[in-house]
């Protein structure tokens, strides 16, 4: 199988420009006469839906949720990124690109991240028209700050709840095409399958989750915008619902998976606290503006932090960076805090955890400012841990957060299934080997808002699509073949329950494919994968039946595929020898700890293809050039 990416030739500043324009287009009149299945309703696929519906097409949204209002998007605080460069301090398109390149560790492609750049300006206007409220300074213009991985203030934000404010945004955009009966809603649906015919995907299969009902839904597209799969680790800052069950279904069905191994933690998040904690609570990464991060230079310092001198500290980012300081990009952040705790010099009960402190920020600013700034930060974390970051510093460790492996897609964000089209944390992503904080919001607006409305309009206008409904054979195959895996669950009753089995595959791919990996260790965790997945089949307790509200159902599905999952991300890790951004093989490190590249072996994208059940996976490659952004080993300093 060749990959091709199909990025338009000419000028990388003039690409999405011409490709545009060279795009073939739908009559609007004919635009009534297409269904599109909209899978998800975070800021990718609700910014889908509703701009689809806005120009004419037929839009079935599909969400797990209730009602399209949650998305691991709204545990996004700290901001969106965009190049608008309103305080003069040096930003630009090209700035922003060039950071997102540098920041994914040279894993992504050029001609992708300089449109995502190019159009986070257009994300902005688009929001700000919609009522998302964002902070402004005291001349009225929107205000920004800095984020990890730039020096530069150009993160956009609404004061700890950006995510959730864009999200409402979009959502007021779609509730309006709702309305107007151009996107029609299905909530309590889960994606379970999809279905292909001749080669292109033209539906899913999905369960009711509140009546266990099979349906199948046939539309001329489908979109999946179902985020990431951050929960294969079960203690994660996604929220519990997150999962890889339709990206894995489209990958059984042909849809190459890119990149597995590709995960960030994030450095900011408030430590483990119990054995049976079910989700870890993030922290904006804003903090780090104002915060500074140390540990004690003695490793036998016990003393509560007020009792520390100034000279027994060692703020360690800023001594190792001090270009950048405490705003390194998030797996450098991660990395180094997890050097200091295995060296012995990690704070709290735990020693997991180092600290993040306000006391220089609130003597300089006054205790009004900080608050002004992360009043509500400072307040949720003094609920959960029972400290007030006003007068102790905070402790923060890493944990993990976004995935940057996805589906493989082309420029038009084209899976390698005609007419399977992955949108925001769902693809292989513009983000690289480590994405730069702020910019997961930037990519799933720009991918919904402003480039699938062009591109699945090429798709459909250049595509001679058949007459197909759900009475086609190929829909009752899948609906039979789901149906089948569910009684097969059901019908185990086994002695251990669903969550068991996910938390102990969590802390396999914790230990052995988390902030750091071995080849030793990425061996051992594919064994013990494969076993635990066998013990599944013929252990798991799946109490209640399936045509009712059962949510031990729903996670035992979802940790089935997660089983299978692992051990792809796991085959990945151990493929690439190298290191490179959230892939960190301890093997491969420059005499300062730092990530240690090859690229003249893997300077390239690894597409994964399904090969049947218990067959290995066949690897595809698809070449990185990098024409702009010269090819260097990244540093902070």
């Amino acid at each position: 199988m060749r990959l091709d990416a199909n990025i338009p030739g000419g000028p990388i500043t003039e690409k999405w420009d011409r490709h545009r324009f060279e795009l073939k287009l739908v009559n609007p009149a004919n635009k009534r006469k297409f269904d599109i299945i909209v899978v998800g309703t975070g800021l990718a696929g609700g910014s889908a839906a509703a701009s689809l519906a806005e120009l004419g097409y037929n839009v079935k949204s599909f969400c797990i949720q209730d009602s399209p209002r949650r998305a691991h998007s709204i545990a996004a605080q700290g901001g969106i990124n965009a190049a608008k460069n309103y305080t003069n301090e040096g930003d630009s398109i090209w700035r922003l690109f060039y950071d997102t390149v540098k920041g994914g560790d040279f894993r992504s492609r050029e001609a992708n991240v300089y449109r995502l750049a190019q159009l986070s300006n257009n994300i902005i206007d688009q929001c700000v028209a919609q009522g998302v409220p964002f902070a402004r300074d005291y001349g009225g213009l929107l205000a920004n700050r800095s984020f990890g991985g730039a020096q530069v203030s150009r993160t956009f934000y609404a004061k700890g709840q950006t995510g959730q404010q864009l999200l409402l945004g979009c959502y007021s955009a779609m509730s309006r095409q709702i309305a107007d009966g151009k996107v029609t809603m299905f909530p309590r649906r889960e994606m379970l399958d999809l279905v292909v015919v001749n080669g292109r995907a033209r539906g899913i299969v999905v369960r009711n989750l509140v009546t266990g009902k099979i349906e199948t839904h046939s539309a001329h597209a489908v979109v999946l915008s179902t985020g990431g799969y951050g929960n294969v680790f079960f203690l994660s800052t996604n929220a519990m619902g997150s999962n890889v069950s339709a990206s894995y279904r489209a990958y059984k069905h042909g849809a190459l998976f890119a990149n597995p191994c590709f995960t960030q933690i994030h450095p900011t998040c408030i430590p483990v606290h119990g054995t049976y904690q079910s989700k870890l609570t993030l922290m904006s990464e804003s903090l780090r503006n104002d915060g500074r991060v140390w540990v004690p230079v003695d490793p036998k310092d016990t003393r509560p932090p007020s009792q520390i001198p100034e000279l027994e500290r060692d703020y360690y980012l800023e001594r190792k960076y001090p270009s950048f300081g405490n705003l390194v990009p998030r797996d450098v952040a991660s990395r180094n805090a997890k050097h200091q705790c295995d060296r012995g010099k990690g704070v709290g009960e735990t020693g997991l955890a180092v600290y993040l402190d306000f006391g220089d920020a609130i003597k300089r600013e006054g205790r009004a400012a900080i608050e002004k700034k992360y009043g509500n930060l400072f307040d949720m974390y003094e609920k959960i841990v029972g400290q007030s970051p006003y007068q102790t510093p905070m402790m923060i460790y890493p944990a993990v957060h976004y995935t940057m492996g996805g589906l493989w897609v082309d420029y038009n964000l084209m899976s390698t299934i005609d007419g399977l089209f992955v949108l925001g944390e769902a693809n292989f992503s513009d983000h690289g080997a480590n994405r730069l904080g702020a910019s997961a919001l930037m990519q799933g607006l720009a991918d919904g808002y402003f480039v699938i409305p062009y591109t699945i309009g090429g798709y459909i206008a250049g595509t001679a699509l058949e007459d197909v409904n759900e009475s086609h054979n190929n829909f009752t195959t899948a609906a039979a073949r789901a149906d089948d895996k569910i009684t097969r669950l059901l019908n185990i009753s086994g002695k251990r329950t669903v969550d068991d089995f996910h938390r102990e595959l969590g802390l396999i791919m914790w230990d052995y494919c988390g902030m750091s990996r071995n080849n030793e260790g990425l061996a051992k965790a594919r064994t013990q994968i494969q076993a635990l997945r066998s013990e599944y089949w013929e252990n798991v307790l799946i109490p209640g039946k399936t045509d009712d509200f059962n949510q031990s159902l729903e996670r035992a599905g979802r940790v089935a595929d997660f089983l299978e999952f692992a051990e792809l991300m796991v085959m990945d890790a151990l493929e690439r020898q190298e290191s490179c951004g959230g892939h960190f093989n301890e093997a491969y490190q420059t005499p300062e700890n730092e990530a240690l590249r090859d690229d003249e072996n893997f300077c390239h994208v690894a597409a994964w293809e399904y090969k049947g059940q218990d067959k290995e996976p066949q690897k595809h490659v698809e070449s990185l050039e990098f024409e702009h952004v010269k090819l260097a080993q990244r540093s902070y300093k």
